[in-house]
């Protein structure tokens, strides 16, 4: 096979890894691809945790030998312990596989490279890192989670050329177009959780859910950022606390909430996590702590600002999507995106880096792995962190 041959049948494999796109936490979503004399004769893709795995799904589906000059395309290192499906490297090897293409090296540090040392030792040829970066994007929660135990903290936010997320009466709908917008609602499905600011449920009464054309309402986890409750003592609730998917929104909040308004969403069936805080702000920090506690590998913050910032600040946003439209406010009162820091000398910045760009109708996207300087300066007369 040649180096093109290789790229064209990988990039068939991303393809079915991402039909277990938001079902496979916390596990890695993998494609595989058996070619044959250049054809191919079986596929398949990790569908959901405890599931097979696609290597293993793709050889069983053959239901016979491959054959002397088969290839087996995969999209992440195969993996080499037992688990609860048996490594994969065994059922490669038993099979009689003679040559192994992989994207991305499994950053599981009981696997990382040691599914290619097991099968280079069986005399099986590997060529690692055909197309790495794209079947390494594949999984940046798994990615996040398995390396550091924590879960990836990711921020979006759709703002206009010059940087502004609404106008100086905070008319914001809709700075983006459909196809950006559609483009949320797969993150979204993605994602184990969503997380909003107070402000935000206030004023845009949002679901929070994924609604993907042809697939039916999905909702992940709803967090709420609400120091003071503010979304509970003020006016009408939002829609997130008495809909369908009630029980899966969580207030998170701090000591500073009353009491009586933590019973109220308790007894609507809203979870409630408290943290204690001298400001009445939600610490990011042990947010992400209680989520690691709980399994839960990656949020997805879609504001407002402030809590953006906050996160920011704090120095726990891990990754950015920034969506601009082809717009412009040129208003020093409209809304800027993010604020807080007194950024003095270029290398003061906040950076981004692994970026993937992307072309959304009129609009674009950026996104990228969020690098914070050496030292990082707060200005506290342009954010207020209570």
């Amino acid at each position: 096979m040649s180096a093109a041959d290789d790229q064209e049948f990988m990039r068939r494999a991303i393809g079915l890894a991402r039909r277990g796109w938001g079902r496979t936490h916390p596990n890695p979503m993998v494609g595989c691809v058996l070619v044959e004399n250049g054809r191919v004769t079986a596929e398949g893709f990790h569908e959901k945790d405890g599931g097979p795995h696609a290597e293993r799904l793709v050889l069983d589906s053959l239901m016979r030998n491959p054959g002397p000059d088969a290839a087996l395309y995969v999209t992440l290192e195969p993996c080499s312990t037992t688990g609860r499906t048996g490594a994969c490297t065994d059922a490669i090897i038993a099979a009689g596989i003679r040559r192994v293409i992989a994207g991305a090296t499994d950053p599981n540090p009981a696997h990382a490279g040691r599914g290619y040392a097991a099968l280079r030792s069986a005399g099986i040829e590997v060529a690692a890192g055909v197309l790495e970066a794209d079947c390494t994007d594949l999984n940046l929660i798994y990615n996040h989670w398995i390396t550091s135990g924590e879960p990836l903290l990711a921020g979006k936010l759709a703002a206009t050329l010059d940087g502004r997320i609404a106008t100086r009466t905070g008319d914001s709908k809709w700075i983006t177009g459909e196809a950006a917008r559609a483009d949320v609602h797969r993150w979204r499905r993605l994602f184990p959780a969503i997380a909003v600011g107070a402000g935000t449920v206030m004023t845009d009464n949002p679901s929070l859910t994924a609604r993907l054309e042809g697939s039916p309402e999905e909702c992940p986890v709803r967090f709420v950022f609400d120091g003071r409750l503010r979304s509970v003592v003020e006016g009408s609730l939002p829609r997130v606390y008495g809909d369908a998917f009630a029980r899966r929104t969580i207030v998170v909040t701090t000591q500073h909430a009353g009491g009586g308004y933590v019973r109220k969403l308790r007894e609507l069936g809203v979870g409630v996590w408290v943290f204690e805080s001298a400001s009445g702000r939600v610490p990011v920090a042990q947010f992400r702590s209680r989520c690691a506690a709980e399994g839960i590998t990656g949020v997805f913050f879609e504001g407002g600002g402030q809590l953006l910032s906050s996160a920011l600040i704090e120095r726990q946003l891990d990754y950015l999507f920034m969506y601009h439209a082809p717009v412009i406010f040129a208003d020093e009162k409209a809304k800027p995106v993010l604020g807080g820091l007194r950024t003095e000398a270029l290398s003061q910045a906040v950076r981004l880096s692994g970026i993937r760009r992307q072309v959304l109708g009129d609009d674009s996207l950026v996104r990228g792995a969020v690098v914070y300087p050496e030292k990082m300066q707060i200005d506290e007369t342009l954010f207020s962190l209570g």
